[in-house]
Formats: structure tokens, sequence, C-alpha cells
């Protein structure tokens, strides 16, 4: 099967397609891929710097949605089911194996693409906002990193548990997918925090997710509430910042971990819980994937560098068939 590969770890130009056994499913569900989710992990992986190492060579790619070639006895999967997937690794190929408990049948109005877009980033941010964050009904909710793949499920989760959504994103041209997941508002990183007190009458936000970090974290830190929750993503602005605990005691604010992957293997069980939680939401329109460029699975060194380079909008997706 043709399949993308990091053999070496010299970022995301080195990716190559090449032809590769398939998977054996080992106990696990077998899925024809037809399309594959790009993540910002992967530009990590294709540099060594991500915190699991798989031996070289090896493909990446953590989430799909295709149909199920053959699946274990009391999986209720049948050949032929429409899917979504988080197989962790081996996404970029055309056939992947995958635990039976990281597979989730798809909703007839949701298409490949769609369900390509949903496992890692809508998963992770119903796991910040509702199992972290503790999000209310009513709240105001910052997004950083607005116009990319967390960023609109970050949008899009929040207003169907009712909470205001203001969306930062680094540029004007990126404001359009912000507003297509549905924020409220779209606030240029720049000046961030003096816009988001003027929109909130000097109030501040209830939550921040942000899974940027860098230079903007302390300004996030000062955009909360009383009693405000900040929930620390990941850093894809290169910088882990580091924070004056001090800061934490002047309006009672908290700074939160989410930490999804090492959350869910110790809860067996809980990502098909998240999954029930979301399926009313995808039958009912509440969800639905901002989706950016669609390359084929030979780009996949582009689709990768996409994300490097900060250009992404929308969810960037690799077709495979």
């Amino acid at each position: 099967m043709r399949a993308a590969q990091i053999a070496t770890l010299d970022g995301p130009s080195a990716i190559s397609v090449v032809d590769v056994p398939e998977p054996d499913s080992d106990g696990g569900v077998l899925i024809d891929v037809h399309v594959a989710g790009v993540t910002f992990p992967e530009v990590l992986l294709s540099r060594g710097q991500y915190q699991i190492k798989p031996p070289l060579p090896f493909v990446p790619g953590s989430e799909v949605a295709g149909t199920v070639r053959s699946a274990p006895a009391g999986s209720g999967l049948q050949p032929g089911r429409r899917v979504a997937a988080f197989p962790g690794f081996g996404g970029f190929a055309e056939v992947a194996a995958v635990d039976p408990g990281f597979v989730f049948p798809l909703p007839d109005g949701v298409s490949f693409e769609q369900g390509a877009a949903l496992p890692m980033n809508y998963l992770t941010m119903h796991f910040a906002l509702r199992r972290r964050g503790q999000l209310r009904e009513g709240e105001t909710v910052l997004v950083h990193g607005a116009a990319g793949g967390l960023g609109t499920a970050g949008i899009q989760l929040a207003k169907a548990y009712g909470a205001r959504v203001l969306a930062v994103v680094s540029s004007e041209a990126k404001g359009g997918a912000a507003r297509a997941a549905g924020a409220d508002e779209v606030v240029l990183a720049d000046g961030f925090r003096d816009r988001v007190k003027e929109l909130t009458g000097g109030r501040g936000v209830d939550v921040v997710a942000d899974p940027v970090g860098g230079d903007r974290f302390t300004d996030s830190l000062r955009s909360l509430a009383r009693e405000g929750r900040l929930l620390v993503l990941g850093f894809t602005g290169g910088e882990i910042p580091t924070v004056k605990v001090n800061r934490l005691l002047l309006n009672n604010v908290s700074v939160v971990g989410v930490g999804w992957g090492a959350f869910w293997t110790g809860e067996p069980g809980y990502v098909q819980e998240q999954w029930r939680d979301l399926q009313p939401l995808l039958e009912r329109g509440a969800l639905d994937p901002v989706l950016g460029t669609v390359h084929d699975l030979a780009d996949a060194a582009a689709a990768v560098t996409e994300l490097d380079e900060r250009r992404a909008t929308g969810k960037v997706l690799l077709r495979v068939r």
C-alpha cells in the first residue's frame, strides 16, 4: 500500500510517499482510509521533537475517516461501516489498523472530510472545555489560534455549550475561518488584551483556550475575569511560557494543563464517552468542521509544511482514495 513515511528527522519536507506492507489487524479494526487529518504533532514528529519518539522509519497520521474492512467480534463494527478513527500513528496510509476503542461510527450526514477533522481536535477541545475548564453556559471563552483546526473546533464546541466566543487570529486573512466556525467576535493577536477588555466591558473572559503559548501567555492571564481558567493545550508558537504564580492570586485565576492523551491512557472507555457526547451535536449540525486545504497523499510533505509555517486556515486534510 502507499503511505507517507518519516525516515529522517529533517522536518516536514523530508516526508516521502513509499510502498509499505499493509498492517496486520492484531485484534484491531482495519480501515480503508479515504481521508486523513493533519495535526501539529506531525510537525514535531518530523523533527523528533514530539514527546513520543517512534523508531524510524514510521508512518505518521493520528486521525482518519474511511470504511471498515474488518473488525473483531464484539466491536459492534461491520465491514463497510463509515467511521472516523484515532490510530495515533499510521493514518497517512491507504489502510490503518486501529484499536476498537478509538473507532467512531459517522452519522450519515457527515462526510469523510468532516470525519477526518474530528478525532484529535474535537475530542481534545471537548476534554479541555468540559472536563478541565468546567465551561458553563453563559460564560465567555477566548480561543487562540482560532483559524486552525484546533481553534475552530474550540469555537464550535464552546458555542454548542452556550458560551460567547472571542476568537484570536494572527491576521485579517485568517478571520474568515474563525467567523465560519461561529465566533461572536474576531480579534487580532497584536493588542488582543485591550480589545478583549473593551469587548467584555472591562470584566475579562471566563476561559482562555490556548494552543499557541509564546509571548501572548501573560496577556492571556491578564484577560481573565475573576476565577477565570487558562487552558494550556500546546505551544505552536514555539516558546513554552513561564508564569509568575503571584499573578494567579490577584484575581483567583487558574492555569490548567490539558493533556488529553495523558488522561485517556488511564481511563479506558473515556474516549467513547466523549464521542457519545459529541454525536448528537454532529447529528443536528452544531459541529461542522471548518475545512481548509485538501492535499493528495503524495503531497503529505506540503500538507505538514502548511501547519509548520502557520499558513493553515481550517482543517488541513490528506485525500488518500
